[in-house]
């Protein structure tokens, strides 16, 4: 088939536009019932033609949720600080362990060195479930528990094994004899890795922090047994609009919205590092 042919092109653009609209008419569907209220959400037939409102909004920024049982206190918008706070930390700590474990895994060859490569990637093949408890107790004994020193610690199970394993496959990709040359006029090994190994990384290590951002502000079940309300992430925190008198779906779907804008930024701004990093350094076997 011809790619040049103008009804190939009406009939690609069709097709990716019917694809776009399949993936993201659910998005779509959630913004629009952020603007309705609960009535308006539960009638049936549904319609997208309503008044729209900005109480659910207004209702997350301000704390109060009115509901048929009363006025509740929501934290949302600390829930909101939380997530940012525990992710951006989590992955700043994460790049600086694991980049340079990654340098260290793609340029020297040790004992036992894919042993223990791969023991940290397995870290991300195990369910949550499997280390909940004794990591609760664990936080109890040394009294990490409803902390951020300790979920950040927890995070690391999320976030260092990516970083890990994407920056060094990224640094594998890089031709050592562009080192070797700047090693030959006398520059240390540290110098060689912040001048020439890390610019070169860099959208590799884009790429591998912001799938980790990603991966740590969707965590769900780690706060949500090891924090209390005052430190849990919005993951956490969209329960409180489950209540006693009803589920408050207007509320829950402005939380969605907002929760997925930092992200949603984050990942616009870094598209082309991360479209980079992934087909450069990421798909290294």
């Amino acid at each position: 088939m011809d790619r040049s042919n103008p009804v190939t092109k009406i009939l690609r653009g069709l097709a990716l536009l019917a694809i776009g609209l399949f993936f993201l008419f659910p998005l779509f569907w959630v913004a629009l019932m952020s603007f309705q209220t609960n009535e308006q959400i539960l009638r049936i037939p549904p319609s997208i033609v309503f008044e729209p409102t900005l109480s659910n909004y207004w209702a997350l920024i301000s704390g109060r949720l009115v509901s048929t049982a009363g006025v509740l206190e929501i934290k949302f918008m600390g829930n909101l600080w939380n997530s940012v706070f525990l992710s951006t930390t989590s992955v700043a700590l994460a790049l600086i362990l694991g980049v340079p474990a990654a340098y260290a895994f793609a340029r020297f060859r040790f004992r036992l060195s894919e042993d223990i490569a791969f023991t940290l990637l397995s870290f991300r093949f195990a369910p949550p479930l499997l280390v909940l408890l004794p990591l609760s107790l664990y936080f109890q004994d040394i009294g990490l528990t409803d902390t951020y020193v300790g979920l950040i610690w927890v995070y690391q199970l999320i976030a260092l094994p990516l970083i890990l394993w994407i920056v060094r496959g990224y640094f594998e990709d890089i031709s050592p004899d562009i080192e070797h040359a700047y090693r030959i006029d006398g520059h240390s090994w540290w110098k060689t890795f912040t001048k020439i190994a890390l610019p070169l990384a860099r959208p590799g290590i884009a790429a591998a922090a912001l799938l980790s951002f990603i991966f740590c502000w969707n965590n769900f079940i780690f706060a949500l047994i090891l924090a209390s309300a005052g430190k849990q992430p919005v993951t956490v925190g969209a329960l409180a609009f489950v209540t006693a008198s009803g589920i408050q779906y207007g509320q829950i779907a402005a939380a969605v919205i907002l929760s997925i804008l930092p992200t949603l930024l984050l990942a616009l701004y870094a598209q082309r590092y991360l479209v980079e990093g992934l087909s450069l350094g990421a798909v290294k076997g």
